[in-house]
């Protein structure tokens, strides 16, 4: 199941920087995550500092 960054998202780009496969990126207000591209490796979670990706 990929990940989804919740609202609680600062839009501080840490997440896209950790992602291995560029499956995030600056969305409107927050950052997005491509359900496609996700590989649920959870490199995203680990680096976010309000723990706003999490697995749908």
């Amino acid at each position: 199941m990929a990940y989804k960054i919740s609202d609680e998202c600062i839009s501080c780009g840490a997440c896209a920087a950790q992602c291995p496969v560029s499956a995030i990126s600056e969305g409107d207000g927050k950052y997005v995550i491509d359900a496609d591209t996700c590989i649920e490796c959870g490199a995203c979670a680990d680096t976010c500092p309000v723990g706003a990706p999490a697995q749908e």
